[in-house]
């Protein structure tokens, strides 16, 4: 890939299905790690020392992706792996393995021990009137005897029992209080006998995933753990078909349409593909953990600890059929999320807008990005800045006042049409810098005199707004050209990567494929010299949102880059009118929040998610257990019932959409579904509002 000019990809993760396995390559082994921190060294953004310093870091890292909750690893294990911590680097310069060898045969004894645990103590029944907790803390110290790590595997079972039996006593109570006679009813003893067998099968599946999980695989979870040192963009892919990299990279993917993330032992959603399966069933969401896989009706399977390309296989599946998800939420619920598998419908992740009005009678446009979408692969397809060009001119064409430009939770795309697309809101000038480590700045301009749209623009954008969409409301903020409406800060992610297949820089061409490594080259930087890194972009009106408490984006990654700044370029600011009122604008947006008790709820539930989500000390009390999560749905319930339709929220189709629209029943649907959405959504009609007032300052 060309780094100067070409199509960067700037999404802030990778997409589910890319694995991380090293298969049939023994005989590259040697050279492996040793080719990697050579091409890191030559080509990262910010390299690293390799000394003792960065042992240390590699040796922690390994062994918290190795056992997150320490529930395997004993402190003796630690103290005899311990004589490694500042041997990895030599170790990796002189492609050897020691380390990994001896941490792995440590691991794989410790599960033989403790597979003989959960079935001993799930044999037995739990007594849950016995007022006891269980720390489920990151930093809870490793076991020092045997005893200890068998009370922690018991409290860590009693707990998944409890709250399976909690489940299965809610599904009686719902029958009972309905009538239903198709559920049968069981006694205490029985119930607590069935949960006690649904976590047994699920451990027994888990523990045959890991014994499946070969020396090949094991060696690449090693692997990685040394490259995301650099940055957590940074990391070893083994060899991969680049048609099928060209494809996920441009959405289309065939599943339930999520991408995921491993982190600290859980799979983590970090996106919902817009109109994929999960996204028009709407319960799936980013930061939601998933527990438990089932195929329709099936008992699930329990994926925490699972290698994500496990649980990959569980999710996918054949178009049509049913898998049902057990996700934990982040203030700590757990739902049952059932989802159609089906093709990703493409049409739902391209740009669209349309006419929206308040009491206020004004039409304000509103367009909808997703992502950066681009034609990957050069067969002359869809790109999103024609996409947006095309949707800003029959906005115009029907009236549209102002535009509300919506890139919440847009990851990122192509930063090609970012510079295009910057500059269909400016007349010329600079859009971003982009810089390689000790090189200057290549400021990236848009050339084009023409404006598309001349007329008040409203930027929305969230925690998952990141990469490039943060290049288009920093430009555009720098410009003074929108105002920028959202949560506290946008995702943070302001670096560039590119891949690097390791043969190529080898010398001796008789080893086998070693696969790519996917590094970090370039950091992204505003036109006014900040970076978006890290820090994100800052809105000019801050709503509150459900994130705004918890650490969210790049700052919640490991070994994040920092912020920095560099010379800011010289640029043309326009001067609006509305400019001359932002503190006015900020003022009115901010009564009318005050004045809305939904958002003094909203600020309510980010600290209590908050709370939910600092917890690491739970009860093994069953009455205290269903109490505790009796109030937590109590309050769900009365949450979600706030969100309901403005009814002075109208939408209009735009005129040459109509027809096409109309022509298909299922684009009426979805249209419907998404009206539906929007007509429910607090931010927009905020947006709207700070539209109409920019209208009003403009004339």
């Amino acid at each position: 890939m060309k780094i100067r000019r070409a199509l960067f990809f700037l999404l802030p993760i990778s997409i589910l299905s890319f694995g991380f396995y090293l298969k049939n390559q023994d005989e590259g082994e040697q050279v492996l790690v040793k080719a990697i921190l050579e091409n890191l060294a030559r080509h990262h953004f910010n390299p690293l020392k390799i000394d003792d310093s960065f042992s240390e870091k590699a040796f922690d890292h390994y062994i918290k992706s190795l056992d997150p909750n320490r529930r395997f690893l004993m402190q003796e294990d630690m103290d005899q792996l311990s004589m490694y911590r500042h041997a990895i680097d030599d170790q990796s310069l002189n492609g050897s393995y020691e380390f990994f060898e001896l941490a792995l045969n440590r691991f794989n004894a410790r599960v033989d021990q403790t597979e003989k645990y959960y079935k001993e103590i799930l044999a037995e029944p739990f007594d849950f009137t016995v007022d006891e907790t269980a720390d489920f803390s990151e930093d809870i110290p490793y076991a020092l005897s045997e005893p200890e790590l068998r009370e922690r595997w018991r409290k860590y079972l009693k707990y998944n029992v409890m709250t399976r039996l909690s489940a299965k006593l809610d599904v009686q109570e719902k029958a009972l209080e309905k009538g239903d006679t198709a559920v049968k009813i069981h006694p205490m003893d029985s119930l607590e006998l069935f949960a006690r067998k649904d976590i047994l099968k699920n451990h027994d599946d888990w523990f045959v995933r890991m014994r499946k999980l070969d020396r090949k695989e094991r060696l690449s979870q090693y692997v990685n753990a040394i490259t995301s040192l650099f940055d957590p963009h940074t990391n070893y892919f083994p060899p991969v078909d680049k048609e099928n990299f060209d494809i996920r990279m441009s959405g289309r993917l065939e599943g339930i349409g999520a991408q995921l993330q491993e982190k600290d032992g859980y799979i983590k959603v970090v996106n919902v593909i817009p109109g994929s399966p999960c996204a028009l069933q709407g319960e799936l969401a980013v930061n939601d953990l998933i527990l438990k896989v089932a195929q329709g009706k099936e008992e699930p399977v329990d994926i925490v600890n699972a290698n994500i390309n496990d649980a990959v296989q569980l999710i996918r599946g054949k178009k049509g059929t049913e898998v049902r998800l057990t996700v934990q939420k982040p203030d700590g619920s757990i739902s049952v999320i059932p989802i159609i598998r089906d093709v990703v419908i493409l049409e739902e992740t391209f740009a669209k807008s349309l006419i929206v009005s308040d009491e206020d009678q004004r039409k304000i446009g509103y367009l909808n990005l997703p992502s950066f979408y681009t034609d990957f692969t050069g067969n002359k397809g869809r790109t999103c800045w024609k996409d947006v060009e095309a949707e800003l001119e029959k906005l115009k064409n029907d009236g549209a006042e102002a535009l509300v430009f919506d890139l919440r939770n847009n990851g990122g795309g192509s930063l090609s049409d970012v510079v295009h697309m910057a500059g269909l809101f400016i007349e010329k000038g600079p859009i971003v810098q982009i810089k390689a480590n000790n090189s200057s700045p290549e400021v990236l301009k848009d050339y084009d005199p023409k404006v598309q749209w001349d007329k008040p623009v409203v930027i929305m954008v969230n925690e998952f707004s990141a990469s490039a969409s943060e290049i288009l409301a920093a430009a555009l903020q720098d410009y003074q050209r929108a105002v920028i409406l959202g949560s506290h800060t946008t995702h943070g992610k302001g670096t560039v990567q590119r891949f690097i297949p390791l043969n190529e820089t080898l010398r001796d061409k008789s080893v086998p494929d070693l696969g790519s490594l996917k590094l970090t080259t370039q950091k992204f930087y505003r036109i006014n010299g900040g970076a978006t890194q890290l820090k994100g972009v800052t809105p000019h009106i801050i709503l509150p949102d459900n994130y705004m408490y918890i650490e969210t984006g790049e700052m919640e990654q490991d070994f994040a880059l920092e912020w920095d700044q560099i010379k800011e370029v010289e640029y043309n600011t326009a001067d609006p009118k509305w400019l001359r009122n932002l503190d006015k604008l900020k003022k009115e947006s901010n009564k009318r929040i005050t004045s809305q008790p939904l958002y003094t709820r909203i600020e309510e539930n980010a600290k209590r998610w908050k709370s939910e989500r600092d917890q690491e000390v739970f009860t093994l009390n069953l009455k205290t257990y269903r109490a505790e999560e009796a109030e937590q749905k109590a309050y769900n319930a009365s949450y979600d019932s706030l969100f309901k339709p403005y009814e002075q929220l109208k939408f209009e189709r735009l005129s040459l959409d109509r027809p096409v629209i109309e022509a298909d029943s299922g684009k009426v649907n979805r249209w419907n579904d998404w009206e539906k959405r929007l007509k429910k959504d607090p931010y927009l009609l905020e947006a709207v509002q700070v539209s109409e007032d920019m209208i009003r300052y403009t004339r």
